[in-house]
């Protein structure tokens, strides 16, 4: 006999959920993009995905992935509170640019997907920003709020952008 899901048989959390749909945007931002995907093994230095692709050589980019139904916006700036390990992870000099890209979701969760036989919806958008070359922070502060400007929507056409600058070697 059938029985009607609920959530009570759910395996993942609500911040695992945030995390697999920011994983599922950026894989879809970057199979739009004619990019591949792929995983680090650990997530010991602030990577969760790194974007590769094809062409004069071969750019990657590296994403700290983040996804919140916190997503601040005043004026045309988001506000995201990073760790500080995040933070000094991602501002450091690389050969390979690193940007943290946030998912803002709807704050119910019922609105983060929803499939349908005509088209599969992840509700809101990403943003991303560099934060190589922000400065230090000091020892005792264990956070820090960064900016994101809103007009850094992480699309196909925004990850292309960012792809092309990684090519040229240029300081993303």
């Amino acid at each position: 006999m059938w029985h009607q899901p609920n959530m009570s048989d759910a395996l993942l959390s609500s911040p695992d959920r945030e995390e697999a749909l920011s994983r599922a945007y950026a894989s879809a931002i970057a199979a739009g993009a004619g990019y591949i995907t792929y995983q680090p093994d650990f997530d010991r230095d602030s990577v969760d995905l790194v974007f590769g692709a094809g062409g004069g050589m071969r750019p990657k980019i590296d994403a700290q992935l983040k996804a919140t139904i916190n997503l601040r916006k005043k004026g045309q700036i988001f506000k995201l509170r990073l760790k500080k390990k995040n933070y000094d992870d991602l501002r450091a000099p690389t050969q390979v640019p690193r940007i943290v890209v946030v998912l803002a979701l709807p704050r119910k969760d019922t609105g983060w997907l929803n499939v349908s036989v005509a088209r599969l919806i992840i509700r809101r958008c990403a943003f991303w920003m560099s934060l190589r070359g922000l400065p230090d922070l000091p020892l005792s502060q264990e956070s820090v709020t960064v900016d994101i400007p809103a007009t850094n929507i992480f699309d196909v056409d925004g990850l292309k952008t960012l792809m092309a600058m990684a090519r040229m070697g240029a300081v993303i």
